[in-house]
């Protein structure tokens, strides 16, 4: 795989980069840093483009100005072949855990190692069942995805992400929908899976409090930029308007609860 430049401390790297979707700017200018081996959050209110940053870090989408570098590759210059060859160092939660519902939960936790490599049967074995052991779902390696709970089909689906050992492993909303307890290990899971692999961890979330337990760092987007980064601790006691709406959920503030829109008593009149 051909590398652009020399590796850094960073993992990823987002310079200056520019995106719009039908003519609305998503972001304008955002610079970010994801330094390797830590848990780095992203968070922001809905729309901003969370889960965008996602796509350019993964190569679904190119910004149109500005560089999104990857281990030291600048990803919108990659061939076809090469950004495959990059994606199989990245593991990814999906947010609703996207099990594959004609598989077992072996079988899915297998796939990507049967899709990606040869290896025989038996360390295919001893890998998956290494990795559900890790998530506490060695013994549920026979059922099928419609038999599993939410918080079990989600820690599946951390154990498909991370069955290859990737540098990368990306969280989209990985706390939505889960009772208390499922959260908890899912929190728990995160930190330990991240500080035994030496991975690196993107968390994209708007779970603020439960976030900031396992953080290292936190970037908040709005305006298509970074407006505001550093440890939870010191987000909570931003004094941006913005950043504190944001952080201690306040109904009112820089950030509008209705999409613009015409005069209400007009739009109901018309």
């Amino acid at each position: 795989m051909t590398s652009d430049r020399p590796k850094t401390f960073n993992l990823v790297e987002i310079s200056d980069v520019h995106y719009s979707i039908g003519g609305r700017d998503i972001f304008k200018g955002l610079t970010l840093e994801i330094p390797r081996g830590k848990i780095t959050a992203i968070m922001g209110p809905s729309g901003t483009g969370k889960t965008t940053l996602l796509r350019l870090i993964t190569g679904q989408i190119r910004p149109s100005r500005g560089k999104v570098w990857v281990d030291g590759q600048d990803v919108s210059r990659l061939s076809r072949q090469e950004l495959y060859l990059l994606r199989q160092q990245i593991g990814m939660l999906f947010q609703n855990g996207a099990l594959l519902t004609d598989l077992s939960v072996f079988e899915n936790v297998a796939f990507p190692v049967r899709e990606h490599t040869d290896l025989p049967e038996a360390l295919i074995r001893h890998l998956v069942l290494t990795k559900l052991q890790a998530v506490g779902l060695r013994g549920a390696h026979r059922l099928m995805p419609h038999e599993l709970s939410g918080g079990m089909a989600r820690r599946v689906a951390l154990a498909r992400a991370m069955v290859r050992d990737p540098d990368l492993l990306i969280y989209d909303e990985p706390f939505a929908g889960l009772d208390p307890i499922s959260m908890g290990v899912i929190l728990r899971l995160l930190r330990k899976v991240n500080d035994a692999l030496g991975i690196t961890s993107i968390v994209v979330s708007h779970d603020v409090d439960e976030i900031a337990l396992v953080a290292d760092h936190s970037y908040i987007l709005a305006g298509g930029k970074v407006v505001a980064s550093g440890s939870p601790k010191a987000l909570k006691n931003d004094q941006s308007a913005l950043v504190r709406q944001f952080m201690n959920g306040l109904p009112d503030g820089p950030v509008p609860f209705h999409y613009p829109a015409p005069d209400y008593y007009s739009d109901l009149l018309d």
